[in-house]
């Protein structure tokens, strides 16, 4: 190992450390369970002391020889710089004073805290414990912040947060059992010795009694007494202070290239005209008497669409998947060894959130990775969207290529947990139209809600340039969605109210699809008959979720060395 590298690993690994030990829920999620009896920090002034090391790292990476470093960590080199790049923008916009919303937040999150800790021992079970003891300090941290963006005009719009009181509400109880935090202390694993359970029971309520309610409670009347009648009632992040050069940043931090909110924005009408024709043939060849928005009124009123109750949409779900599974070899060479699972999300969580998610498994194979999936308002939920929806979420979408980045052991760690968004949910899009070739959508409708999730994405790029850079309504941008998709009329608000509460970030589905497909395509022409599609996938998965002009070069090189070779 050349000086240069040996400075460059150091200078990784100290930054991994300092990360994990900083951010403990962030260390939890990775498998490494040093830190789980404590919560992250979120005052002002350490988010001051984060942006000043981040600084101070950034300089000491420019002193590092990047020409004397080997390929492969000249590579690492490039991505870690950017990754701390797009932080250190994060800072300078401060988005850190907008923590929370109906779609994210730590008021949604900390409900699961069990879900993501282990609870095998009494030693886990007195880290969360610990964790329950100090949720009442973390949120007055929080609306210490949540002022501090109120005195500086970084404020959330309305519609953003108009659901979050309620969400927040139904975890002030009346009684410590009825949490869904108590849970844990209603069934141990046999792992627990039974001579400590009865004071882990008395603790475990004690710190929800006297910390988790009361927490929440001040949480509630901070939002509805000062945050609520406060917030915006625009809609645009360009409205934000130096809005819009913080929405030019997101563009970048989102889809890893330097393009135009302008050029997004026609590169989106563009896919809507494509993908609105093949929509127009498919209607034709169904006999359907009606055009495009007849056949969308049609899918949104036909009972025949939707689930009668929630545990059937589950098992159409679970068998979209397990078929897909069956069919996973043909189309990669190597495969993730973590399993995944499907759940509901949480009632509390469930109002005012999207579809469904994917929520990763920890690195150290000891969770699985999760398919989430929204049983509320079933009329809202239908069948022909399941394939698309499936095949993007878990297999062999996210959890496919996410749980086989964590894997690459031979890539440094913030590789393995980190990436850039363009290229984890340009995957997941182009997973959906993976199914093509793997004997999904042969039922029309199937095909069609494929063809309106493609849509949906395009309409992103329309939507969300918009709203933020080109002086759209909200009302505006739910009009275009609902006349272009045949998402429902529920669905197509919580999605726009999201990427309102989420600038840039919708843009990096369509963006990262659109670049795969085409390095498809030009591996396809350059190879001829020599194309191998399984090949393809490993090239595109084996380095993790680089920038989408670095997994061009990664493709050009394949390219290059199979014609070498051939």
């Amino acid at each position: 190992m050349t000086d240069a590298a040996a400075e460059f690993r150091a200078l990784v690994d100290e930054d991994w450390e300092h990360r994990v030990a900083d951010d403990s829920l962030f260390a939890t999620s990775t498998g490494d369970n040093r830190y789980n009896d404590r919560l992250p920090h979120v005052a002002e002034a350490d988010f001051a002391r984060r942006e000043a090391t981040l600084k101070a790292l950034r300089a000491r990476l420019t002193q590092i020889d990047r020409a004397a470093l080997p390929p492969a960590e000249r590579l690492n080199y490039d991505i870690f710089g950017r990754l701390v790049d797009n932080d250190l923008g994060e800072f300078a916009f401060k988005a850190h004073l907008m923590p929370l919303s109906k779609v994210y937040g730590f008021h949604s999150a900390f409900p699961e805290l069990a879900l993501f800790m282990p609870m095998a021992t009494t030693a886990d079970y007195q880290a969360y414990i610990a964790r329950l003891a100090g949720f009442r300090a973390w949120v007055a941290e929080h609306i210490d912040l949540l002022r501090a963006g109120l005195r500086q005009g970084y404020v959330p719009p309305r519609v953003t947060l108009d659901t979050v009181p309620d969400a927040v509400t139904t975890h002030v109880l009346a009684a410590p059992e009825q949490s869904v935090l108590y849970q844990p202390f209603t069934q141990f694993p046999a792992t627990v010795a039974e001579a400590d359970r009865a004071a882990l029971v008395a603790a475990g309520v004690s710190a929800i009694a006297t910390s988790v309610i009361p927490g929440y409670r001040a949480l509630d009347a901070f939002l509805r007494s000062e945050y609520l009648p406060a917030a915006r009632e625009d809609t645009a992040a360009a409205n934000l202070p130096n809005g819009a050069a913080f929405y030019a940043h997101r563009i970048k931090y989102y889809t890893s290239l330097d393009l135009t909110a302008e050029g997004i924005h026609a590169t989106g009408l563009d896919e809507v005209a494509r993908i609105r024709a093949e929509m127009e043939a498919l209607i034709k060849r169904t006999g359907f008497a009606g055009g495009l928005k007849a056949f969308i009124e049609f899918l949104r009123t036909d009972p025949r669409f939707y689930a009668a109750t929630g545990e059937a949409l589950l098992k159409e779900t679970a068998y979209v998947l397990k078929r897909m599974d069956g069919e996973l070899p043909k189309l990669f060479e190597a495969l993730p060894r973590l399993p995944y699972g499907i759940r509901a999300i949480p009632d509390y969580a469930a109002e005012g959130n999207t579809t469904a998610y994917y929520q990763p498994g920890s690195g150290d194979g000891t969770r699985a990775g999760m398919y989430y999936v929204n049983l509320t308002d079933l009329p809202s939920r239908p069948l022909y969207e399941i394939e698309a929806l499936s095949l993007h979420e878990a297999v062999p979408g996210h959890h496919l290529q996410i749980a086989l980045q964590q894997e690459l052991g031979e890539l440094p760690k913030f590789r393995r947990f980190g990436g850039f968004t363009a290229f984890v949910e340009g995957w997941a899009l182009y997973a959906e139209r993976l199914g093509l070739e793997a004997g999904f959508y042969t039922d029309p409708y199937s095909d069609f809600g494929r063809l309106s999730y493609e849509m949906w994405r395009a309409c992103r790029l329309v939507v969300d340039t918009g709203l933020h850079a080109l002086g759209w309504s909200r009302q505006q941008a739910i009009d275009y969605m609902a006349d272009n998709t045949a998402s429902t009329l529920l669905n197509i608000t919580n999605e726009v109210d999201r990427y309102i509460a989420w600038p840039g970030q919708a843009l990096a589905y369509k963006i990262g699809e659109l670049k795969i497909r085409a390095l498809r395509a030009q591996a396809e022409q350059a190879l001829g008959t020599k194309f191998d599609l399984r090949a393809f996938h490993t090239v595109v998965l084996g380095s993790g979720a680089v920038p989408l002009d670095v997994l061009e070069a990664l493709v050009v090189d394949w390219v290059a060395a199979r014609q070498a070779r051939a």
